[in-house]
């Protein structure tokens, strides 16, 4: 198998996978409301390749191999009805509480900053 074909193989296959559907399953009905499932999926892949050897007292060699991984992190829902449509975004507690953090120290360094001139 060439390089080129095992790196169009893994992108097929880790382009159908990397899907919220396939994290999540298919929407759900509840009652009147459709609940849609949102996520940010990313998906990477690598591979090489090697031929020949070093001179005709080794044996020549071939090799190759390939791997790659999908990740999907939830963003939030779709609510769905005859009313309204509206997302319901999931947060991240702790990166939302670490950025008011950062953002207060910045604001206190910066202030003090401003009075000693």
């Amino acid at each position: 198998m060439s390089s080129l074909t095992l790196l169009q193989s893994l992108h097929e296959n880790l382009a159908g996978r990397a899907q919220v559907k396939s994290v999540f399953g298919d929407p759900v009905t509840a009652g009147e409301k459709t609940i849609i499932p949102v996520a940010k999926i990313a998906y990477g892949f690598g591979a090489g390749a090697g031929t020949g050897g070093m001179g005709d007292t080794k044996p020549k060699g071939e090799g190759g191999g390939g791997g790659g991984g999908v990740r999907a992190i939830p963003v939030g829902v779709f609510e769905v009805s005859a009313k309204e449509t509206r997302f319901v975004a999931i947060h991240d507690r702790k990166k939302t509480l670490g950025t008011l953090l950062a953002g207060a120290a910045l604001g206190l360094l910066f202030a003090r900053r401003r009075r000693i001139r």
